[in-house]
């Protein structure tokens, strides 16, 4: 057991800021993705539900000081139903993301993939939340590894119902309305991950993260990204993730 798995659990049990590992840290992307492994193995969660990619745009990436995206495994007891409400104590710091999901109905093993490969592999498309949790200080002195080991802010997820005939849909233009206490907080389009949703797929069948998972698998979800800024909470409020293609997403922190 890794001293660094050690630290983001405990870290994760304690409801406080991750600090930096000092010389447990993995040096590399790579070493990240493997002690987000050794995380997910510690919390019976190999194979994973699915996965959140963060920082599929370049906004996301500036915000987080990022060279590009990163994304870590989702376990099964972090999918909510839609409409959820859930106690905004059982959170650290938390935050919203206005997302597009997908459920795979195929695998896809690690490697180069096309957006056209990624789309085959998909069964269906929701309109989803993913909750993220501000629970790191200062992101330059925490490294980027260390926040791939820690899931990449994740703490849990809701997804809408499944659209139908999503395969005649343009999914780059899907535009989502991001509404959080009854205000509108954001907007962007599916063409804002990658320039696809299902480029942003593609990139995560390549990704260390899927190295480190041995590929992406039928029937997992993947919450692909957020066409805009996460929106970080001040208490209880209703959250709506309104996509005009796709429809909606909703829960309420109470």
């Amino acid at each position: 057991m890794s001293a660094a798995a050690d630290a983001i659990l405990a870290a994760r049990e304690a409801k406080r800021i991750l600090e930096p590992l000092g010389a447990a840290a993995p040096a590399t992307p790579e070493a990240g993705y493997a002690v987000q492994h050794e995380v997910a193995e510690r919390l019976g969660a190999v194979p994973p539900f699915g996965f959140k990619i963060g920082a599929t745009t370049r906004q996301m990436q500036d915000y987080l000081g990022l060279a590009g995206p990163a994304a870590g495994f989702v376990p099964r007891t972090s999918l909510n139903p839609d409409g959820a409400a859930l106690r905004f104590a059982d959170f650290l710091n938390p935050g919203v993301e206005c997302e597009v999901g997908i459920r795979l109905g195929r695998d896809l093993p690690p490697g180069p993939t096309t957006r056209e490969q990624a789309a085959e592999a998909v069964a269906e498309v929701f309109p989803a939340i993913e909750i993220v949790e501000r629970r790191y200080g200062d992101l330059a002195l925490l490294g980027t590894p260390t926040l791939i080991a820690d899931q990449v802010f994740h703490a849990a997820g809701v997804l809408g119902a499944p659209v139908a005939d999503w395969r005649r849909l343009d999914l780059g233009a899907a535009r989502g309305t991001f509404h959080v206490g009854g205000k509108v907080v954001g907007s962007g389009f599916g063409r804002d991950l990658l320039g696809h949703p299902l480029e942003a797929l593609a990139w995560l069948a390549g990704s260390g993260a899927a190295r480190a998972f041995g590929g992406l698998r039928a029937g997992q979800v993947v919450w692909l990204g957020s066409v805009t800024p996460p929106i970080w909470l001040e208490g209880p409020c209703e959250v709506v993730a309104e996509f005009d293609l796709l429809g909606k997403a909703t829960l309420r922190f109470t």
